[in-house]
């Protein structure tokens, strides 16, 4: 047989070549796909497929193999090594990605599969982009020992030198359990799906041998629980399609980078449309509830925003929305839970939203109808004092045009935690129906009053003379006006075009915090 032309080799190696890339995408074992989707699950490359522009993704490393020997490792050397990574565009923007492959080792980390991780990390960091995981996998591959162990460390590493650099977003399709679960935890969002998402440090199996306690591993850690009982997650969804056209949708509103400004987006919504509704969406008697979602609603481009941390401290909303086209992060009492007042979960919830917001440049726009910080025994002994002051010291950090409106209630220290003009709001607004004191009225009364509502023929009648004497002394709409603690009082119906106006004043705000390594934030 005469020896093959150049061109015959080179198309040999090229049917190898493509034969190898196959096998990349496909697996070694066909079955393996049917499981993942028995499981009403889709695979890495489906997922990525649904989260990227379509044709935009550039894998690296797809023919990645372990060197790992015994426990039958050696014979058992796919490619990929059961991570998917590489980037692609969301909008025609560059985002970088890695995916646990579940039908590989379930997706377990070991070294080859940490050190590709690792690149892509890099990559992300270099280029100034943002990084999605999408997490699907066992946790560390035991037969490979400490080095898998070794893997999650310098990933924890690369999250936390990333953080407030890039936007990282994680995103939970599968179990993700033990020591695993501190990389999600150390990114900006964490998204969930129900029924397929689960996350714990330790399983059911070992809290029922320590504690006795018997509990499924969504109970545990599903989706729910960590979006309306711990707090891990964010976002939560009912199927991978939405989840990831929602991260879509998060990547729209973020800036790739903490060098540039958040996109803006053309709205044809009108920067100085009335807002003639609000009149009748929020009562002028503080004792009634609202929904403060429905103002939020009535403020920003076309209705649309994205509320973050839904079910979880509902007494204050946190969101991402846009105003005249620009990206604004919105923090909100919720006089529709617990009257909006402040507890240890909303100001947790509030500081890492601010905090958030200030590291990627977008400005703040807080709404207020605050009653005060929550009472009682449980929140005192549970550090009310120390995690009450996050939210203050995210606030007193923050560098970004910051606007507040008062919209009803502002009392006690919790209507300086909110970001009055006090410690640092750029420009502090209110509504006439705003009352901004110490406390209410009536418990004011029965303070600076008691003697004189004790000692009088008719407690009742005294007592209520006081608290209108209170009101008009102290608690009138334009008491902190006159005193420059509000820059103006304004009409509700113009609070739209009022902000549009002074997010477009405040755009090229230039702040710089004292020189330091870094702040020592309560704990």
């Amino acid at each position: 047989m005469p020896p093959a032309t150049t061109t015959e080799a080179l198309a040999d190696r090229l049917r190898g070549l493509q034969e190898r890339k196959d096998l990349a995408r496909l697996g070694a074992d066909p079955k393996a796909t049917e499981r993942q989707h028995a499981k009403g699950k889709l695979t890495a490359h489906e997922r990525i497929a649904l989260l990227l522009d379509k044709g935009s993704f550039s894998e690296v490393e797809p023919l990645r193999r372990h060197r790992a020997t015994g426990f039958g490792l050696e014979a058992r050397r796919p490619y990929t090594d059961g991570v998917i990574t590489g980037w692609g565009t969301v909008e025609g923007r560059t985002v970088f990605v890695y995916a646990h492959d579940f039908r590989i080792f379930g997706g377990a980390l070991g070294e080859a599969h940490a050190q590709k991780i690792h690149k892509i990390m890099d990559m992300a960091i270099a280029a100034g982009a943002p990084l999605v995981s999408l997490n699907d996998g066992a946790g560390a591959r035991i037969q490979e020992g400490v080095s898998a162990l070794a893997g999650y460390g310098g990933i924890f590493q690369r999250n936390s030198r990333a953080s407030g650099v890039i936007p990282q977003i994680s995103v939970m399709l599968g179990p993700c359990a033990g020591g695993a679960a501190y990389s999600p935890a150390l990114t900006d969002f964490i998204f969930a799906v129900r029924d397929i998402s689960q996350m714990f440090i330790t399983g059911p199996d070992v809290v029922k041998a320590v504690t006795g306690e018997e509990i499924s591993q969504n109970g545990l850690g599903g989706a729910d629980v960590h979006a309306g009982v711990s707090g891990v997650a964010h976002f939560v969804y009912d199927d991978e399609e939405t989840c990831l056209a929602e991260v879509r949708y998060l990547l729209s509103l973020l800036p790739s980078n903490n060098r540039e400004l958040p996109p803006y987006a053309q709205s044809g919504d009108a920067a100085d449309r009335a807002g003639d509704v609000l009149l009748d969406l929020v009562p002028a008697d503080g004792n009634r509830s609202y929904d403060i979602r429905a103002v939020i609603e009535e403020l920003v481009d076309d209705g649309d925003f994205m509320e973050v941390h839904a079910a979880w401290a509902p007494n204050i909303v946190c969101a991402l929305a846009r105003i005249d086209g620009h990206v604004v992060g919105i923090v909100a009492n919720q006089p529709a839970s617990m009257a909006g007042v402040l507890d240890i979960k909303a100001s947790e919830k509030g500081a890492r939203f601010v905090q958030f917001c200030d590291a990627f440049s977008i400005p703040l726009v807080t709404l207020v109808d605050v009653p005060g910080f929550l009472p009682g025994v449980d929140q005192e002994h549970e550090g009310i004092i120390r995690r009450g002051a996050k939210l203050l010291y995210a606030y007193c950090n923050a560098t970004v045009p910051r606007i507040s409106v008062v919209l009803r209630k502002a009392y006690g220290g919790a209507y300086i935690v909110m970001d009055s003009r006090s410690i640092g709001a750029d420009i502090a607004l209110a509504w006439p129906t705003n009352e901004i004191a110490v406390m209410g009225a009536e418990g004011a009364a029965n303070v600076v009053f008691r003697r004189e509502i004790a000692a009088a023929d008719d407690p009742e009648a005294m007592r209520d003379s006081k608290i209108e004497e209170y009101k008009q002394e102290l608690v009138h709409p334009y008491y902190a006006a006159e005193r420059g603690l509000v820059d103006d009082v304004i009409d509700p119906r113009e609070t739209r075009p009022v902000l549009s106006r002074a997010l477009a004043m405040l755009a090229t705000k230039h702040a710089d915090l004292p020189r330091r390594k870094h702040g020592n934030p309560p704990q």
